[in-house]
């Protein structure tokens, strides 16, 4: 018997026990079956009964006493008893767990999978490193996290598109190259640039690769150095999550979405659906309509979007794209952007 066996048999449980008029509830959609905590306790531990106490009127004891008899009666089921304030403890005969086994190793690598989620269209975004520096342990353990989620979405019968975003766009990239391009020539790193050993790697694979680059003007210098010093930071991220064993579906180019001019068009879209306003010759979205702290700006007052901006882009581009659902794993340096992604999700 495995747990998803166990659930029905725990849900059938109560169907009985309103059958017989002992319990005046609807039956839910599902219950929840957990290992137990010890061996004492039996094999498995459902809340159930907890769960049901208050909308039936009664004491959670009482509730899974009942539950508990009807439990007794499934083949398979050796003891039930009631524990703490309501919990079912559950114990399977042998016969029934040794089933079990067979289940497992009968199925193989498909144990476990299911249809649950069949039909939709998952995308999940993870890692999502910026394209600035190397990848950290941080990044390695969202990287784990992600790759296990889309494999147990995929387990669970949903068509998953994992996605890898690249910040390749906007001032930290100005920094960077200007960064690269202070490295090649032997001159200080700016102040608000990026600093590390592999700086001087990318720098001199760039003037490696570019011919007579360090005796270009500055501007031109460094706008090959955005390009090239981009290029080899990429190429070093995806070549580290390939020796760990993650790989994307979807490398996506931040860029992409101001070269298409899907910027401009989402805020035209906002705008035509009255969530923006002007103030201090910005553009500002109204998140607090939809549960953010306090509005955000998504156009700059000299016209340049903000990253909240490109976010916003992106999430409709998803969208387009004919996603049923969008998983989006942020880092802990991210958490203050959990409330306006919801926001803008419940604007778009």
């Amino acid at each position: 018997m495995t747990p998803a066996d166990l659930a029905v048999a725990v849900l059938e449980a109560v169907h009985r026990a309103v059958e017989a008029g002992e319990l005046s509830v609807a039956v839910p959609a599902d219950a929840v079956i957990e290992r137990a905590r010890s061996r004492e306790h039996g094999d498995y531990a459902t809340n159930i009964a907890l769960r049901l106490a208050k909308p039936a009127g009664r004491p959670p004891r009482e509730v899974a006493e009942l539950i508990a008899g009807q439990l007794r009666q499934w083949a398979g089921v050796v003891a039930v008893d009631v524990a703490g304030p309501g919990f079912l403890n559950i114990t399977l005969d042998s016969a029934a767990q040794g089933a079990l086994v067979e289940t497992i190793v009968a199925a193989g690598a498909t144990y476990g999978h299911t249809t649950a989620l069949a039909g939709q269209k998952i995308n999940l975004e993870f890692v999502s490193a910026n394209p600035t520096g190397l990848l950290h342990l941080a990044h390695v353990r969202w990287a784990a996290v992600g790759d296990a989620m889309a494999r147990l979405l995929v387990a669970g019968g949903a068509d998953v598109t994992t996605e890898y975003y690249f910040n390749d766009a906007g001032s930290q990239i100005d920094r960077f190259a200007a960064s690269l391009y202070a490295v090649a020539h032997g001159e200080p790193v700016p102040e608000d640039g990026y600093h590390g050993d592999y700086l001087l790697d990318v720098a001199q694979h760039v003037v490696a690769e570019q011919s007579g680059l360090l005796e270009q003007p500055r501007e031109s210098a460094t706008e090959i150095f955005k390009v090239e010093g981009i290029e080899q930071m990429f190429a070093q991220i995806r070549a580290g999550l390939d020796r760990f064993g993650v790989h994307f579906d979807v490398y996506f180019n931040e860029r992409d979405l101001h070269r298409l001019g899907r910027i401009e068009e989402t805020v035209e879209r906002l705008r035509a659906q009255g969530h923006v306003y002007e103030k201090d010759s910005a553009v500002w979205l109204r998140t607090t309509d939809f549960g953010d702290d306090k509005d955000r700006v998504i156009v700059r007052s000299d016209g340049r979007p903000t990253y909240f901006c490109a976010d916003l882009a992106y999430y409709v581009d998803k969208r387009d794209r004919g996603f049923d659902r969008v998983v989006i794993i942020l880092g802990a340096d991210h958490h203050g952007y959990v409330p306006r992604m919801r926001a803008l999700v419940r604007g778009l």
